[in-house]
């Protein structure tokens, strides 16, 4: 995971209001339709079945998998080359336009970006269509999507959503393995995060609620910072919040907590495409190949790797595509 605060605050939780909407739902960093052509090895000499552009958000994990997408893609046949965008603000509305073919999106996010987009601002708050169950958001997905020409693939295993964890010894003393074992343990707890967990439903309230967790308060240190995953550590407090794709947590001594309860709404990873331009079987065919085998634990190892290791997007896709087989070439 990087530092990329918009990408956390994503994750963080539902909007309250316009304003936090547009924050929560916005990736980081970049200029609009900055050009990253040919990013991938060999990526503009693919075969003849036509030219295919992969937008990716400008932080590493959207980098990264659609690298992975471009790869397949070429291998497929097709010329696919890779464009960065600031954030989904323009990907989505250039998504539907057709100059960009596929996006690797977040079942969850993209639902209520949708539903904000069809039934206004407010309506992630009041009147949201995305939850814990993947099934039942991708489906809430598809209807938003489809209206707007848009074709949402198959989600996979990998997902990518708020992440709470424990110093292994606080875990191992409490027999902690669940955010479940944690309510029940009634022990008092001070939350590392950014102060909008004080008041966003997925952090403190939400674990009150729902796991009946004693939160005392929040200590903002930011979502999966260095500092705030040493302050754990350190005991000077007792949860994290971070996200599920964040690698460093094992350096830090900490382990997550399974959300048992499902807490956090299914951001499984999925391809989406413009279906006019690439809603062919074929292009599912090859895209899907990706969405069967990629883990969350892949995709934070894939992120740190570049985050920590400095090694191009690009080059830890084809690494990872050849380790599992899936390139031809």
């Amino acid at each position: 995971m990087g530092d990329c605060v918009s990408r956390t605050s994503r994750l963080v939780g539902a909007a309250l209001g316009t304003a936090a909407l547009t924050a929560s739902l916005a990736a980081c960093g970049g200029d609009s339709l900055e050009q990253s052509k040919g990013g991938s090895p060999g990526g503009s000499t693919g075969g003849g079945k036509g030219a295919i552009v992969v937008g990716a958000a400008a932080f590493t994990e959207s980098k990264v998998l659609a690298e992975l997408y471009a790869q397949v893609l070429d291998d497929a046949g097709y010329s696919a080359s890779v464009t960065t965008v600031k954030n989904r603000e323009l990907y989505e509305p250039s998504l539907e336009k057709g100059e960009i073919d596929v996006v690797p999106e977040y079942a969850a996010t993209l639902a209520e970006f949708l539903n904000a987009k069809a039934n206004g601002p407010k309506a992630p708050v009041e009147k949201p269509v995305a939850s814990g169950d993947v099934a039942a958001t991708t489906e809430a997905l598809k209807k938003l999507a489809e209206p707007r020409g848009l074709k949402v693939l198959a989600a996979g295993r990998a997902v990518d959503q708020n992440a709470f964890a424990v110093s292994r010894e606080f875990a191992e003393k409490n027999k902690l393995r669940t955010l479940s074992d944690l309510g029940r343990a009634k022990l008092k707890v001070k939350i590392a995060a950014g102060d909008e967990c004080e008041i966003r439903p997925f952090c403190a309230p939400g674990l009150k609620k729902t796991y009946g967790i004693d939160v005392i308060g929040v200590d903002p240190r930011g979502v999966g910072t260095p500092q705030a995953k040493q302050a754990v550590k350190d005991g000077i407090d007792q949860l994290v919040l971070t996200t599920t794709t964040d690698a460093t947590v094992e350096s830090f001594g900490l382990v997550f907590l399974a959300d048992d309860k499902k807490l956090q709404n299914a951001d499984n990873v999925l391809p989406v495409v413009n279906a006019k331009d690439a809603g062919s079987p074929e292009i599912a065919a090859a895209l899907d190949k990706i969405t069967k085998v990629l883990t969350t634990a892949d995709l934070a190892e894939l992120n740190r790797k570049v985050d920590a290791e400095r090694a191009k997007p690009e080059d830890v896709a084809k690494d990872y595509l050849e380790s599992k087989g899936l390139l031809k070439k």
